[in-house]
């Protein structure tokens, strides 16, 4: 298992289309993604599922911990990690 903890600096946090992002990005994957929420706590939820995503509450400056299993789980958290680090390739306001 791959594990990254990161903070997210989003404006909007993970919600709408940074969340989408990051959604397509796990689904490009084999692996069994997970995320979770750190700073509010409660367990991790699907990476793959906008729904899921979305009810983790992720705001600005949350603390999120991305975990995956599988064949292709290194590369995985690493783009994953990238995508959040990069602003989910947005401009910043």
């Amino acid at each position: 298992m791959f594990n990254s903890k990161i903070k997210v600096t989003n404006q909007v946090g993970l919600h709408a289309r940074p969340a989408s992002k990051f959604v397509q990005t796990a689904n490009r994957f084999a692996s069994e993604i997970t995320v979770q929420n750190v700073t509010l706590g409660g367990d991790p939820v699907d990476a793959k599922s906008i729904l899921m995503v979305l009810t983790l509450g992720v705001l600005q400056n949350h603390e999120i911990l991305i975990q995956a299993q599988g064949s292709d789980a290194e590369t995985a958290v690493h783009d994953l990690t990238n995508l959040v680090q990069n602003n989910f390739a947005e401009a910043e306001n």
